[in-house]
């Protein structure tokens, strides 16, 4: 059983590795790149954006909540509630936790998609007109994704904190000056740097694993379901794996 599973992950990995050098080896017209590159920018970036918000917001104002009903003690300082709210969202919520969200969003979408271009022979039709078929479907989606990742990712580092600063006006759980007093002490900007770094790495894997299985789809329907499911969760274990990685280079 180990062995069998050994063997088909090394499998994998290899037609993953042989694809990947399809998407980047040969691109297709920069014209025709760049078309499909603006509408993935809106489809996977852009709409996304509700979702990070919602959740970001809540977080934020749940965090905030928590920390200081399980930090009362009259030995810490007040600012310690914005201060933990601040690394928590800057070094793990924001770059990881979303991410794993949106694996969730973006990737069983980009499966399904390239999934049901295969089984509808639309790939095979690509492929007969003399066209590069992964570079011209996989590529532009894991530029404009790791475009967007980014972006999303500070995006809900500033909407996480503007989540913790809406308990201290509508609440008086935490003043207003003691949570802005925290989120600037000891600042450190290097972690807004670690978590782009991180959400670039985890930006690839999403696209890249969610086109790899939507690619190589056989079947029907049902078949497009299975590879979504399996986009989205090994995604989310190789951002785990590299979290940890990219962690201990970056952080220690």
């Amino acid at each position: 059983m180990l062995a069998s599973f050994i063997l088909d992950s090394i499998r994998t990995t290899g037609r993953y590795a042989l694809l990947m050098r399809k998407v980047f080896a040969r691109p297709e017209r920069g014209r025709m790149f760049f078309r499909q590159f603006v509408q993935e920018v809106g489809k996977l970036g852009l709409q996304s954006l509700p979702i990070v918000i919602i959740i970001s917001v809540f977080i934020g104002a749940i965090m905030t909540i928590q920390t200081k009903l399980n930090t009362e003690n009259p030995i810490l300082p007040a600012y310690t509630t914005g201060l933990v709210t601040r690394d928590t969202l800057l070094l793990e919520f924001s770059s990881t936790i979303m991410c794993l969200i949106l694996a969730g969003k973006v990737g069983s979408n980009i499966a399904s998609e390239i999934g049901t271009m295969r089984i509808t022979e639309q790939i095979d039709a690509l492929e007969i007109m003399g066209i590069n078929s992964a570079s011209y479907l996989i590529l532009p989606r894991i530029a404009a994704f790791v475009l967007m990742m980014p972006l999303l990712v500070v995006y809900s580092m500033a909407i996480g904190l503007f989540g913790g600063y809406c308990v201290g006006v509508f609440s008086d759980i935490i003043t207003v000056s003691d949570y802005l007093l925290g989120i600037q002490y000891a600042f450190i900007p290097y972690y807004i740097f670690y978590s782009v770094v991180k959400s670039l790495v985890f930006a690839f894997i999403i696209a890249s694993v969610a086109s790899f299985y939507g690619y190589y789809v056989k079947g029907g329907a049902l078949d497009v379901g299975r590879a979504s499911t399996s986009a989205v969760v090994n995604s989310s274990v190789l951002i785990l794996f590299f979290n940890l990685v990219i962690t201990n280079l970056m952080l220690n």
